[in-house]
């Protein structure tokens, strides 16, 4: 099983931006915006199945893929926090 770099940067960022869809999805179902959801969900799982079929030859991909998955996570949830006004204390 060889470990290819330059496949691991593309599951980073197929990760990254699968946790950045999936932030997205749970925005759009809390806001009843259901076209927008479904495709959130569309995109994800067909970002989902590639870093499957990756890993599954590689078990050394899961790293990328975790790492890509907090990135993604924390910068989406980092964007919405400032896009809200802050409340005066």
């Amino acid at each position: 099983m060889e470990f290819n770099w330059l496949g691991a940067v593309g599951l980073f960022f197929a990760s990254f931006a699968l946790e950045a869809i999936f932030a997205l999805y749970t925005l759009a179902v809390t806001k009843h915006k259901a076209l927008e959801a479904s495709t959130w969900s569309l995109v994800s799982y067909f970002l989902l199945a590639l870093g499957i079929l990756n890993f599954i030859h590689n078990k050394w991909y899961v790293i990328p893929l975790a790492l890509g998955a907090f990135g993604g996570t924390y910068a989406v949830v980092t964007w919405e926090a400032r896009k809200k006004p802050k409340a005066k204390s």
